[in-house]
């Protein structure tokens, strides 16, 4: 057989071969898990505005994006049932295994108590806190009277004792937290730190301004890509 009737076909070949794992890696390529944002005591979900606007225009699509509201008078606990309502519902339209939770100020207890002692272990990948009370905050004390969520954010209440007893960062879920040292609301600072955490330290940053700084956004986007 002459060379040049199988020079043709054997670029064919090759530029088949060639062609085959492109397609096949654009075509696999895995979306992050589903993130669900949990604001703090009186907060609401648009705080979240900065993060997810810039969690999108890092390829985050619509529908991995999820803003969990709730009654901040209510107790954690029965936040915490709720949150695992609403992460039961993003898994299945998302068909994801597991979610990412990123969590402002006392979000951060509610979304903790579904992890521990609602099975959240086996449903979150990865856990973060920004200026969370995670061992209660003296400001609670303005409210704690009459609140009960209030009343859980003090420390050594019998809610954060609980929540805190044992291992504070149960299951393989990977837990990160930021605390600021400019933080006003959450006394002291070193509240948010937990055993077993990524424990981070931003610049002066205010207890609102962390969830809407360009650098902790950034941060946070990478802990949980």
């Amino acid at each position: 057989m002459r060379l040049r009737h199988v020079l043709p076909g054997l670029a064919t070949v090759v530029g088949a071969a060639l062609l085959v794992p492109v397609t096949s890696t654009t075509a696999n390529a895995a979306a992050p898990d589903p993130v669900v944002f949990v604001h703090g005591f009186a907060g609401k979900g648009d705080q979240f505005s900065a993060m997810t606007d810039n969690f999108r225009a890092n390829g985050y699509a619509d529908d991995r994006l999820h803003v969990f509201g709730y009654d901040s008078l209510r107790s954690n606990g029965t936040t915490a049932q709720n949150l695992s309502g609403f992460i039961s519902d993003v898994l299945n339209k998302t068909g994801a295994a597991k979610v990412d939770i990123v969590t402002h100020s006392m979000g951060g207890l509610s979304s903790r108590h579904y992890i521990k002692e609602l099975g959240g272990a086996n449903r979150v990948d990865d856990w973060v806190s920004i200026g969370g009370p995670n061992h209660g905050t003296a400001v609670a004390g303005f409210c704690d009277i009459v609140v009960t969520s209030c009343q859980e954010m003090k420390a050594g209440s019998d809610f954060l004792n609980k929540l805190n007893a044992g291992d504070p960062t149960p299951g393989s879920v990977n837990y990160t937290t930021f605390r600021s040292p400019c933080d006003l609301i959450i006394n002291p600072i070193s509240s948010t730190v937990l055993d077993g955490a990524d424990n981070r330290e931003t610049s002066c940053l205010g207890h609102i301004g962390m969830i809407s700084n360009g650098g902790v956004i950034d941060a946070v986007r990478d802990v949980v890509r």
